[in-house]
């Protein structure tokens, strides 16, 4: 028989079990949530070094492609507004002519062929955008070009649009390194590295330059043109390096479109 002594031991004991199997449950459950919150904190941790290295946060970084000295690049001002609408006949042939310190550059485009950049650089030109603007940049190793267009003369500025890349396959197929000739006399569209981000900057192919097809080329510089910018580049750049501000510097004092 058992005695009441012996009744309460027993139910000490099963109470103390019980005791213990809810704190071992507990402490599970502990580890369990401390797993789970450890993992989270790792992908956030990891994810924010991604967007620190990426140069998510880095504001200081120019959203430029990743090597300026063997590209052309341009900064376009954040989108403020839309693209102008289309005004011209898609079917015609216009003439972009650049009254400039160095001399008279006549830039033939072919609306068929790219439509809303003729369009957009017509809309510029009639309201005077491209006046009294500096070219920026000359590069003088690895692709030669004059770039222009920014109303900044930083390289940073643009229209507060953007426009579609066009004609992207007109120089050909990319050779084993992803590049196509760009011929001396090309005019061309800068960007950011990425597609679709023109805005105002062009540049001026002097010499044959090879290059990643990711720039719109969209026009073709006449002669007299070609040898004012062969001018400009023999002079260098006004540091004497390889890529920077030209020496011999060139102010557009007019830029006009008009239809042939």
């Amino acid at each position: 028989m058992v005695t009441s002594d012996q009744r309460r031991r027993q139910l000490a004991r099963e109470k103390f079990e019980r005791q213990q199997q809810r704190r071992a449950e507990a402490r599970r459950k502990g580890r369990q949530r401390a797993m789970v919150i450890g993992a989270a904190v790792a992908v956030v941790l990891a994810a924010l070094v991604g967007l620190i290295v990426g140069g998510v946060f880095d504001s200081g970084k120019k959203d430029e492609a990743a090597d300026p000295a063997a590209s052309p690049s341009a900064a376009p001002s954040p989108k403020q507004s839309p693209a102008p609408a289309m005004a011209i006949d898609q079917k015609a042939k216009y003439t972009f002519a650049l009254k400039t310190s160095a001399g008279d550059i006549k830039v033939e485009m072919d609306a068929a062929k790219t439509p809303e950049t003729v369009n957009s650089f017509k809309a510029l030109a009639d309201k005077g955008f491209f006046d009294n603007t500096k070219c920026h940049r000359l590069t003088t190793s690895g692709i030669y070009v004059l770039q222009c267009g920014d109303p900044e003369g930083t390289g940073m500025g643009g229209p507060g649009y953007t426009i579609a890349d066009e004609n992207l396959d007109a120089l050909g197929k990319p050779n084993e390194q992803g590049q196509v000739i760009y011929p001396a006399g090309t005019v061309a569209m800068a960007n950011t590295g990425r597609p679709h981000t023109g805005g105002s900057q062009f540049f001026l192919v002097y010499k044959d330059s090879p290059l990643a097809p990711s720039y719109t080329p969209f026009g073709k510089i006449d002669a007299a043109g070609l040898k004012a910018l062969e001018e400009v580049a023999k002079a260098g750049t006004a540091e004497g390096g390889q890529d920077g501000a030209p020496k011999t510097p060139v102010t557009i004092q007019k830029g006009t479109v008009t239809q042939n």
